[in-house]
């Protein structure tokens, strides 16, 4: 009994000795041969090794619970810097509803300047082509492609390049309906707006603009013009300001005639004249005698032959002849003038 008392105590002292032992600094072993605790002796080479293996876990725990830590809550700064981007993306949808006001804006700027300044100052519209093109070439906006929220960032700005081109044109083109509202008492007196042959000598009302007889070939040919019949001799009259673009004879076609350009893309014929009292490069007024009605060319009688053309293309002069005329006479004139008969060229 006594003996078995003595065992369970020298395992008890054992235990407690060792783990005394292992928690001090010093590190022995139980040497069962000499029933004593013996000294470990370390080399310096173990204790580096062993101070790297405690900085490599340390380390390598720090780094995981980091990670650990990052990867289920943010920083302050990460907090701050989407909580920026929050605002920043707000912004940018305020401008992009911003943006749709102002092109609205611009849209109706744009309709008013093509269908009522440009009409009034007799401008040609701004094309739609001119006014929507876009940016050819090369990706203008590459640079953006690999941000985050790229496709909101790239339309916003893709829309301020666009409204910015388009405000630059609508600009150059106030500009220039600003200098033809400068200019508009010298357009009104350069638009061909009179009959180029007094009522008074006006015998009658040849052939209009359309469809005629041909007096010569005997089919119906495109009359492009107005024939004023009238007497050898009867004075011509320019039909608006401007300078004198061609003074030529033939024997066929329009035999002696005039051209006047009027500028603003305005130009008017005057043919089959018996004689002309201008000179090419000369500038006329309106009103102001340019020849003498004759029968020249391809003519069957005594009448001048009348072209207005706006642009290089032949309209119809009836709608020209606005400053000399009362309105009764205007309907008649149109009435005359829609009568399909024979022309004398």
């Amino acid at each position: 009994m006594i003996s078995y008392i003595r065992k369970c105590n020298l395992l008890y002292f054992n235990t407690f000795a060792y783990l005394f032992i292992t928690m001090a600094k010093v590190k022995y072993y139980y040497d069962t041969k000499t029933l004593n605790y013996q000294r470990i002796e370390k080399t310096a080479w173990d204790k580096a090794k062993n101070i790297l293996i405690y900085l490599a876990a340390s380390t390598f725990c720090g780094i995981l619970l980091i990670l650990i830590f990052f990867q289920f809550f943010d920083s302050p700064k990460e907090k701050r810097l989407k909580r920026e981007i929050s605002e920043l993306l707000t912004q940018y949808n305020i401008i992009n509803e911003d943006l749709k006001d102002i092109n609205l804006v611009l849209q109706d700027m744009q309709d008013r300047d093509d269908n009522i300044y440009r009409v009034i100052f007799e401008a040609d519209p701004i094309p739609v082509s001119i006014r929507k093109a876009g940016f050819g070439g090369v990706n203008r906006y590459k640079y953006l492609e690999n941000l985050s929220n790229s496709e909101l960032i790239i339309e916003t700005t893709k829309q301020i390049d666009i409204i910015s081109k388009q405000i630059y044109i609508q600009s150059k083109s106030f500009d220039e309906v600003i200098e033809l509202a400068k200019n508009k008492s010298e357009m009104i007196a350069s638009i061909p707006s009179i009959q180029p042959i007094a009522n008074k000598n006006l015998k009658r009302m040849a052939s209009g603009w359309g469809y005629r007889m041909h007096p010569l070939y005997k089919i119906r040919k495109f009359h492009y013009g107005m024939d004023f019949s009238a007497p050898t001799g009867t004075p011509i009259y320019a039909t608006g300001n401007g300078k004198i673009k061609e003074v030529k004879y033939s024997r066929k076609g329009y035999g002696k005639h005039v051209v006047i350009d009027h500028g603003y893309g305005y130009e008017t014929l005057y043919a089959h004249m018996s004689k002309y009292t201008v000179k090419k490069g000369e500038k006329v007024k309106r009103g102001e005698i340019i020849g003498y009605v004759g029968s020249t060319g391809t003519s069957v009688a005594p009448h001048l032959h009348y072209e207005v053309h706006k642009d290089g293309v032949k309209v119809n002069p009836v709608s020209y002849y606005y400053n000399d005329l009362t309105p009764e006479e205007y309907e008649k004139m149109i009435e005359l003038s829609t009568k399909e008969n024979q022309s004398f060229d």
